[in-house]
């Protein structure tokens, strides 16, 4: 992580820019950011042409953008946030309905950060936000992780305990089987979330993990999260991980603030009560 990527990940007054058509959703997120992030300074845009203006005027340290906008899209905007000064890192958030058919879809511009569901709920859109800007750790947070490479597993452990989550590392799916056995038919699962490689040398896979969790288990992607770690470039494949019930992708090389900003997330969502949807 570069010492920009560092300012934004630490930043106590963040300057986040919200790109949307409707008033009402941008006064909705801006009122939610307000209040769940006090130091917070909301930069309201209702357009690609506004919000060009807006960066040249100054630098944010994320930005937030519908998919359709009056005069373009959010990819666009995505294009427009690279290109302007200083700019180059800063996390660009698509705020959509289809997010799921995108993810499974693998049509991700490399211009764009992440996706966030609007479904989810406003409460849930501050949370994922706070992940990027002011990263906070989850109580008691404890990963399920499972790599074979003792290299790739020592960095990635020490990315996620720097950020006070409590990891469980295991050489092989048969070990965090065995794990999640232990506790099978409790209250305590055993684990909050599952960071598991997809090619791993045992004799199963972490996709067989991943079969195992949401079918012989029956845990949901809300009970028990499972993030699933790649290096294949496939969309094919990247696509049949989410369908097979993984909540998200972190692609390989691991970058250590999408990893964290992915598991925070993912543990915040497993904690929270159901919020009502955005309105348009």
């Amino acid at each position: 992580m570069d010492a920009h990527d560092l300012r934004h990940v630490v930043n106590d007054s963040p300057r986040i820019m919200v790109v949307d058509g409707s008033r009402l959703v941008r006064k909705l997120i801006g009122d939610v950011l307000l209040r769940e992030l006090p130091n917070v300074e909301v930069i309201a845009c209702g357009g690609l042409a506004e919000a060009g203006a807006a960066l040249a005027a100054g630098t944010v340290d994320l930005v937030t953008t519908s998919l359709l906008l009056p005069d373009g899209d959010g990819l666009a905007l995505a294009r427009t946030v690279r290109e302007a000064g200083g700019q180059r890192y800063v996390p660009v958030i698509v705020v959509s309905g289809d997010v799921q058919s995108r993810l499974e879809n693998r049509s991700l511009s490399d211009d764009v950060t992440d996706y966030f569901d609007k479904a989810l709920g406003h409460s849930a859109l501050a949370a994922f936000i706070r992940g990027y800007v002011q990263p906070e750790p989850v109580p008691g947070a404890r990963v399920l992780f499972v790599e074979d490479s003792r290299v790739v597993a020592a960095a990635t452990k020490r990315m996620l305990e720097r950020h006070g989550m409590a990891v469980h590392h295991f050489t092989d799916v048969e070990g965090a089987l065995e794990h999640l056995h232990a506790s099978l038919g409790s209250e305590d699962i055993g684990a909050d979330l599952v960071l598991t490689d997809v090619y791993l040398k045992g004799a199963l896979s972490g996709r067989e993990l991943l079969s195992q969790v949401r079918g012989a288990f029956g845990y949901s992607k809300r009970r028990l999260p499972v993030l699933v770690m790649t290096g294949d470039a496939n969309r094919d494949n990247q696509s049949n991980l989410l369908r097979e019930g993984a909540n998200d992708l972190v692609l390989k090389p691991i970058e250590e603030r999408l990893l964290v900003t992915k598991t925070l997330f993912q543990l915040r969502m497993a904690r929270l009560p159901e919020q009502r949807n955005f309105h348009e």
